[in-house]
Parts: structure tokens; C-alpha cells; sequence
């Protein structure tokens, strides 16, 4: 067995303290092959906007990148890694690398990602749909004996599975399960998984992180509450994973921060701030594409970026997915309605040092 990676220190104190992460994209060129430079731009783009860390490997990176035809996992997780060194922060910044498939393949990507420095694997268990909550147990505590596992409920209409609360009681209790990423999608499920954390014996010890891009204000200022053996035991969702800030990330920096000065207030949450989530929600309907069931959820990711001038088209791997019918629209009309929720004069400022 490899040895057995740990959370460094300052890493674990900005994970728990509550940061941005976006799930990293894929910059390609019109031949659908990597365009290194607009990806190290892409990456400088987060840093620069004030994230504690970036996801890659994810889905917003495209499950394509492991086919053996593509063969981009570890070239794009090394890139950025090294686009990360580059920058020579004087701040925590949290590596995630996706991690998937079947327990040997997860092994062998947990271990590339180990290798090349990551912090966290985020182990998303889509496409096991068919195993016991046991047997999914035991592929976690594979890839944690590797690396520390960001955990992921994954929403069942893109590919997760239901998850119950039993699994994510056992799973809290895994030592180097450091902090889950709920995006069911559902508060049913996201209730299921902070309540499981709350009774587990390593409260304290897991990070919660929204990836409910439909909910996400909500998540961030939401206490909740649960009596364990008699104890009151209160959690937050400190942060967030999310495709959704792979774009206008500098805003989300902003966000985020807006709101953990009302956490630390203990004050009443201000209803702008309410109002303005149902905003941000409506913007990521129009770029995740809902009512196609997430078909253009990428493209209409890419179509952001590609205006901004950070991606040069939204092309992907698979040359099937594109913007549905109508999505282009719904794009201009958030962009029309809240033009205040974007940062595309900040991009436009420093684009082309990103680019050099």
C-alpha cells in the first residue's frame, strides 16, 4: 500500500474556514485538442480572483479527458499544479483533483494526483450505481488510504446515485474523509448528509461545501441545528464547489465573503442578500440548462468564458455538446438582468497578463 497522504495544516484551516473552489474547465482548440495557454490562464484567472483552490478532473473538466484516445487526465492535472507553483502564493491554496470509475481505476488516478501534489481527492461515485453501500464504502477508503477524500453526493439526474443517510453516517466516520461536497440538488438529500456528519463522532473534523448550484446563498448562510445524545451540535456549509464559480469567479470571492461577515455577526440575514441568491440561481439556469436536463450545462459554461475572452470558443471533446436551443439567449438575458453579478471588466484588465 502507497503511503498514506495527510491534510496539511494551513490547507485543513482555509478548507474548514470556508473558501471558493470552481471546478476547473477545459480550454481547447478548435481541433479539440488542449490549448495549454488558455488553460494556464484559466487557472491564473481563479488565483487571481482571490480563490482558496480549484477542482479539476471533474465533471466541468470533462470525463472525456480519461478516454484513451484523449488521454489528458494527468497532463491537465499537472498543468495546473504547476500553473499554481508558478504563482508563488503567500496563501493556503487547495488542490482537488477529480477522482472516478471502478476502484482500480480510482486507485491509479488518486495515486497520479498524490503524486503530483494534490491535496484532496474528490471521489465521485457516479457510475456505480449497481454496488451496495458497502462495497462503496470499502472503494473510498481505497482511494483515502492514497489521499484525503473530499466526499461528493452527486445529483442523480447527471449520473449520481441516491445515497442514504446510513452511508454518509459510515462514511463520516472514515479518518481521512476531510469534507464533502453535497450536490444532490435536493434539501431532502443535503439534509441526510449534514445530519449524518452532525451524529458522526468527527464533526469537527469534516468540511461541508455546497455544490448545489441551484441553492447556493441559501447553503452558505444556513445553521443547522440537530440534538445528538441529549448535545445541540450545529454545522455550517462553509464554502463551495461549484461549476458555477468557474465563471464571474471574482464575484463569487466577493460572495462568499459578504456572507461569512454576516455569519461572524450572528445578525439577521439581510434580504437583498436572499434576493440576490435567487438571482445568482437564475443566472446558473441559464448556463447549467435545466430544462434539458443539464445538456448544455459545459458549453453554456464555455459560452461564458469564450465572452469574457478567457476560453477562445466553447468547443468540447464530445463534438455533440453544444449550447441547446434557446440557451444562448437565456445567457444574454442574465447577462442583461444582472450585470452586477458579472466581472468582465475586471477580466478585460488583466487578460492578457493570464495569457502571456
Amino acid at each position: 500500500m502507497a503511503d498514506q497522504k495527510t491534510l496539511p495544516p494551513s490547507v485543513k484551516r482555509a478548507l474548514h474556514d470556508g473558501v471558493v473552489i470552481p471546478a476547473h474547465p477545459l480550454a481547447l482548440t478548435a481541433a479539440r485538442t488542449l490549448d495549454e495557454r488558455r488553460q494556464k490562464a484559466l487557472t491564473r484567472y481563479y488565483i487571481a480572483s482571490g480563490a482558496g483552490g480549484i477542482a479539476i478532473g471533474v465533471h466541468t473538466t470533462q470525463f472525456e479527458i480519461r478516454d484513451k484516445d484523449v488521454n489528458l487526465f494527468e497532463p491537465v492535472l499537472r498543468l495546473a499544479a504547476e500553473t499554481v507553483e508558478e504563482a508563488v502564493l503567500d496563501r493556503p491554496f487547495v488542490k482537488v483533483a477529480g477522482v472516478c470509475g471502478p476502484t482500480a481505476q480510482a486507485v491509479s488516478e488518486a495515486q497520479i494526483a498524490a503524486d503530483l501534489g494534490y491535496d484532496l481527492g474528490l471521489v465521485s461515485l457516479g457510475g456505480l450505481s449497481d454496488w451496495t453501500d458497502r462495497e462503496l464504502i470499502q472503494h473510498v477508503e481505497k482511494v483515502a488510504d492514497i489521499l484525503p477524500v473530499f466526499g461528493f453526493y452527486l445529483q442523480p439526474s447527471v449520473g449520481g446515485r441516491r445515497l442514504s443517510y446510513d452511508f454518509w453516517r459510515e462514511l463520516a466516520e472514515m479518518p481521512n474523509v476531510m469534507a464533502i461536497k453535497i450536490a444532490p440538488f435536493n434539501r431532502y438529500q443535503t439534509l441526510d448528509v449534514v445530519r449524518a456528519v452532525c451524529h458522526s463522532s468527527r464533526s469537527d473534523e469534516i468540511a461541508l461545501y455546497t455544490g448545489n448550484d441551484d441553492n447556493i446563498v441559501a447553503d452558505l448562510l444556513t445553521t443547522y441545528r440537530f440534538c445528538v445524545e441529549g448535545k445541540v451540535v450545529e454545522k455550517r456549509i462553509v464554502g463551495g464547489l461549484l461549476g458555477h464559480w468557474a465563471v464571474w469567479t471574482k464575484k463569487a470571492v466577493e460572495l462568499l465573503e459578504e456572507i461569512k461577515t454576516v455569519r461572524a455577526k450572528r445578525e439577521t440575514v439581510p434580504a437583498d442578500l436572499l434576493t440576490k441568491g435567487v438571482e445568482i440561481t437564475d443566472a446558473n439556469a441559464a448556463f447549467f440548462d435545466p430544462s434539458n436536463d443539464f445538456a448544455g450545462c459545459i458549453p453554456g459554461i464555455h459560452e461564458v468564458l469564450r465572452r469574457q475572452g478567457l476560453l477562445e470558443g466553447r468547443w468540447c471533446l464530445n463534438p455533440n455538446e453544444e449550447l441547446s436551443e434557446g440557451q444562448k439567449e437565456e445567457i444574454d438575458r442574465v447577462y442583461r438582468d444582472y450585470p452586477y453579478l458579472n466581472d468582465d471588466d475586471w477580466v478585460m484588465a488583466h487578460l492578457q497578463e493570464w495569457l502571456k
